[in-house]
């Protein structure tokens, strides 16, 4: 009991730390949204260009090139290929329960139906509100990867800040550092791949977080992930995050990968 009221309260201080540049500019809807404290609160923002839906059982992203399918129904199978695919808009549904975010629903395409017990509608919202809104309420969900995709997907929205405040932050749930993590892989430029980088060498931090950050920089591109995982696997103190930066390593099948390897083996032969 006390590590779970721990854990709230920290919960509700990282929403104080995340939304408080949030609260400024895009106040009004983080208000609205906590305003309700039993029911469903909805509303609707503008997508990425390349993001569609059916607004009922799948997500298409098409945005960075390739084409990533997220379902949401098992039970139609494959069926999603042959389903119109609408380009927005988002539509997000939060639940609340007792003041607490219990769930997170989003779907793009299609139209509201009735709905079930207290709902607000707040109708359509800017999108980089509804993003910087959606990454506060990630920061006190328990499952938080609806919300954080739901802030990916906003047109013209910048999330990477926020995204790197949440995934440093010690008083937030561990799964949602981790689902920062995975995202900020997904987006990283040069200033947020910095940040992971800053995460992956932080000797304070969480292990299973730094281990993810040297997952996504396994993910980006060669020449932006292979030399910051060179550098962790050969100056990092901690051997489990150099073993885990070798690993990715030896997944990449680049050349800087394998003189590593030859010149760490070289240096063990040798003594």
């Amino acid at each position: 009991m006390k590590s779970r009221a721990m854990a709230r309260a920290g919960a509700v201080a990282a929403l104080g730390l995340l939304a408080g540049g949030a609260a400024r500019a895009q106040g009004p809807l983080v208000d609205r949204i906590a305003a309700v404290r039993n029911g469903t609160v909805r509303f609707a923002y503008g997508v990425r260009e390349g993001i569609c839906g059916d607004g009922e059982t799948f997500i298409r992203d098409r945005s960075r090139g390739d084409d990533n399918i997220t379902t949401f129904e098992a039970r139609g199978g494959r069926e999603w290929r042959y389903r119109d695919c609408e380009p927005g808009p988002a539509r997000v549904a939060v639940t609340r329960e007792d003041g607490e975010v219990t769930r997170v629903r989003l779907y793009v395409g299609g139209a509201w139906g009735r709905g079930v017990g207290e709902v607000t509608d707040l109708g359509t919202v800017s999108a980089p509100a509804a993003a910087r809104a959606l990454v506060a309420i990630a920061a006190r969900a328990r499952r938080s990867d609806q919300a954080i995709f739901a802030a990916m997907i906003a047109d013209s929205a910048v999330v990477w800040p926020d995204l790197l405040a949440l995934a440093k932050n010690d008083a937030v749930l561990k799964p949602v550092r981790k689902d920062a993590v995975f995202w900020l892989s997904q987006i990283a430029g040069d200033a947020a791949t910095r940040g992971l980088t800053d995460l992956a060498e932080d000797e304070h931090g969480d292990r299973d977080v730094r281990e993810q950050a040297v997952f996504a920089l396994s993910q980006l591109p060669r020449d932006e992930g292979v030399p910051i995982l060179i550098h962790v696997a050969r100056s990092n103190r901690d051997p489990a995050l150099r073993r885990k930066a070798l690993f990715w390593l030896g997944q990449s099948d680049d050349p800087r990968a394998l003189a590593l390897f030859e010149e760490i083996l070289a240096r063990g032969h040798e003594r």
